[in-house]
C-alpha cells in the first residue's frame, strides 16, 4: 500500500504516514480490536486534537506536580526546622541539600508515571484524560514505554535551547497533523478520545 500524498511505501493497516503524517484510507478495525479493548476504538481519519485541547491537558499534567511540591515542602520544612531547633546545624544543612536535590527527582518520577506509564497502559495521561484526548502510534495502537520514555526525553531535552519548548508548544497550529516536535520525533499523533476518563 502506497500513501496517496507522498507515495511512501506503507504496511497495510497504518493509519497515518510515517514519512509526510497524512492520514491513510479508513480499514475496517480488526475483529480483535473491539471498543472494550485497551487499545480502544481505531483513530477516525483528520480527528486530530485542536492545539487547545492538547494546551490545556498540559497545563493540568503540569499542575499535576504543584500537589506533590506543596506537601514535600511543607513536611520537610518542618522536619528542617525542628532539627535546626534543637542544634543539629550540621544535620539541618544535609537535609536542607537533600531538599534541593528531592523536588527535581519527584517532578521526574510524577512525570514518569504520568507521562510514559500511563501513555503506554492506556494512551493517555491525566491531564489528557481530562480534555479526552489519546496518543497513539502511525496503526493507531498505543506507544511502547520506550516510545513514550523517548518522547518525554526529547520533550525535556528541548527546555535546554532558548525558545524552543515554546516553538514545540505551538507548532500544532500551523501543523497539517497538529503534531509537536516531540510527537514527530517518535512519530506519534495526538487523536481526540471520547472514551477517555
Amino acid at each position: 500500500m502506497f500513501c496517496t500524498t507522498c507515495g511512501t511505501s506503507v504496511s497495510d493497516g497504518t493509519k497515518f504516514c510515517p514519512k509526510c503524517g497524512a492520514v491513510l484510507a479508513a480499514q475496517p478495525a480488526p475483529a480483535s480490536l473491539s471498543p472494550t479493548s485497551p487499545m480502544g476504538p481505531v483513530a477516525r481519519a483528520g480527528d486530530y486534537a485542536t492545539w487547545s485541547t492538547r494546551a490545556i491537558g498540559y497545563l493540568v499534567d503540569t499542575l499535576l506536580v504543584a500537589p506533590v511540591m506543596l506537601i514535600l515542602y511543607f513536611a520537610l520544612s518542618g522536619m528542617i526546622a525542628a532539627i535546626a531547633g534543637l542544634g543539629g546545624r550540621d544535620t539541618s544543612g544535609a537535609l536542607c541539600c537533600f531538599f534541593i536535590v528531592l523536588f527535581p527527582l519527584a517532578t521526574l518520577a510524577v512525570g514518569l508515571w504520568n507521562r510514559v506509564y500511563l501513555i503506554a497502559s492506556r494512551g493517555y495521561s491525566i491531564g489528557q484524560g481530562v480534555v479526552k484526548v489519546k496518543v497513539v502510534d502511525a496503526n493507531g495502537g498505543l506507544l511502547t514505554q520506550g516510545t513514550a520514555l523517548i518522547r518525554l526525553l526529547v520533550q525535556a531535552a528541548m527546555g535546554f535551547v532558548p525558545f524552543l519548548p515554546l516553538l514545540d508548544l505551538l507548532w500544532p497550529l500551523w501543523d497539517q497533523q497538529r503534531q509537536t516536535l516531540h510527537d514527530k520525533a517518535v512519530g506519534c499523533y495526538v487523536i481526540n478520545n471520547p472514551q477517555a476518563a
